[in-house]
């Protein structure tokens, strides 16, 4: 374990020594672990945890807990063609590579599927589908809803994958511009199904990227399909070697995963 928790702190950038310096090495950080959720919340690697940064308000929680300069890069990142935002990390966001993908590919496309049988989700669903991406202005005149309405509707959505929103920049008059959120559904976004993922992917994934992780996390923490999660997965990942308990109650990944 401590040999584990040493390669972790290095890998996951834990400490000072290792804090991201530039975009490019943020960059080449998600390339390296995967996937990395924005706050640090759980084992998973965390983009904002390795800026080692003051934060933005001191003593605040939200935004201003922020890294005080390099929180943009989370945006900067979503927003490179190779990197994918989703809120599949219970309902918060988190970045995959082209890599890592198709590995919740599947899932969101059966998300998809099952949102479009509960009718309140649907009216959402068959509007982008018709209309195609929309800005939150343009839902909210053409399905007449108001801003909470909306949001009562995106929300579960987004946590399952079934929707993806991006972040666009919207230019106003005198040279100023303002941001708002684009929605589209899943297979708007990605039309294609990408091959290679599923549920015991993505776990043994997202232990290889914790480098070391607490179990109880894996169903719990990491990802909104807790419904997918049956109770013997570690299990059987463990005893299929793709997982392996170096300590009761901890996870790794072997070094051929």
């Amino acid at each position: 374990m401590e040999e584990l928790e040493e390669r972790r702190a290095y890998l996951c950038r834990l400490t000072p020594d290792r804090a991201l310096e530039s975009l490019e090495d943020a960059h080449d950080f998600l390339s390296d672990r995967g996937l990395l959720t924005r706050t640090p919340d759980s084992a998973l690697p965390s983009l904002f945890g390795a800026c080692h940064e003051e934060p933005y308000a001191p003593g605040s929680r939200g935004f201003g807990s922020w890294p005080a300069t390099k929180y943009p890069w989370y945006f900067e990142l979503a927003a490179r063609p190779d990197v994918h935002e989703l809120k599949v990390h219970k309902g918060k966001s988190i970045l995959f590579t082209n890599e890592t993908l198709p590995l919740v590919d599947p899932i969101c496309r059966a998300e998809l599927a099952r949102m479009e049988q509960h009718e309140d989700c649907a009216v959402l669903l068959r509007h982008l589908a018709d209309a195609g991406p929309s800005t939150l202005d343009d839902l909210q005149t053409e399905l007449g809803l108001k801003p909470k309405e909306l949001k009562l509707l995106r929300v579960p959505l987004e946590l399952c994958g079934a929707v993806v929103s991006r972040s666009l920049r919207v230019e106003v008059p005198e040279g100023a511009h303002t941001h708002t959120s684009e929605l589209l559904r899943y297979d708007q976004a990605y039309p294609e199904p990408l091959d290679g993922g599923g549920v015991d992917e993505l776990v043994v994934a997202g232990v290889r990227a914790a480098v070391v992780a607490p179990e109880r996390e894996v169903p719990l923490k990491w990802f909104s399909w807790k419904w997918l999660f049956a109770d013997d997965l570690v299990q059987r990942l463990v005893s299929e070697g793709r997982l392996e308990r170096p300590a009761p109650g901890w996870l790794t990944a072997p070094a051929s995963e």
